[in-house]
């Protein structure tokens, strides 16, 4: 998150505002860059994708990739040897590096998979291809923000940036310090908070920077994603 001369220190960007594209089988929108917050380094997309569907075997290079299930399940395999079926609360993560072949299927029959997937540029290029997933019990993101990514993490990802989850029952209230010269990112994946008095549905994101604190009070049940960005 460099150069972001004139961004206020939390600007929204509404659901409805987010970049949208819609196939037969796939629905997604894309976060992060826009108006005068230009991102280039960081992409989210939040995905629906129709029972029995996907994305067939393709090609990554260079490129951090984070998935967070919110609904149903997605399963990976890709030609390194790294396969799992990804459910709610765990936490998937590939280092694409040197060059990565893989797909993303949506196994069941009846229900659609509801995700989120984040795309971060590496602190170098060349890494070596790498996969992992960990699960994340409800007690250890309920009523906190708890780090789940970053270079010293229980999910390592190679650039300096920090990703915490938060679970939050109706009324509850979770805070994050943001160190001087450090930037965030909200994404509101459930539900509806306040966030540092601005109002956010499930959806909505927020850039902040210049705060040394981010609190977020939960309106109803909700799960909010928070990104700790240089």
């Amino acid at each position: 998150m460099s150069s972001r001369k004139g961004v206020p220190m939390l600007q929204v960007r509404r659901s409805e505002e987010r970049g949208h594209n819609k196939l037969s089988w796939l629905d997604t929108r894309f976060s992060f860059s826009f108006d005068q917050y230009y991102d280039p380094e960081h992409v989210l997309n939040e995905d629906v994708v129709a029972p029995n569907q996907g994305f067939g075997m393709h090609p990554h290079r260079d490129m951090e990739i984070l998935t967070w299930v919110l609904e149903g399940t997605i399963e990976h395999r890709d030609n390194t040897g790294g396969r799992g079926v990804l459910r709610p609360g765990e936490l998937q993560h590939m280092t694409a590096g040197t060059g990565v072949m893989h797909s993303e299927a949506n196994p069941s029959s009846k229900e659609p998979v509801h995700l989120l997937q984040i795309w971060i540029l590496p602190e170098r290029k060349g890494l070596k291809p790498a996969y992992e997933q960990l699960a994340f019990p409800d007690k250890d993101l309920r009523g906190k923000f708890n780090l789940v990514a970053g270079p010293k993490a229980p999910v390592t990802i190679h650039q300096d940036a920090y990703l915490y989850i938060a679970r939050l029952d109706k009324g509850k209230e979770a805070k994050h310090p943001l160190e001087k010269g450090r930037h965030a990112w909200l994404q509101i994946a459930r539900g509806s908070v306040s966030v540092n008095g601005e109002e956010l549905e499930a959806g909505d994101g927020a850039a902040i920077s210049d705060e040394s604190e981010i609190s977020v009070k939960s309106k109803d049940s909700s799960e909010i994603l928070l990104f700790d960005l240089a």
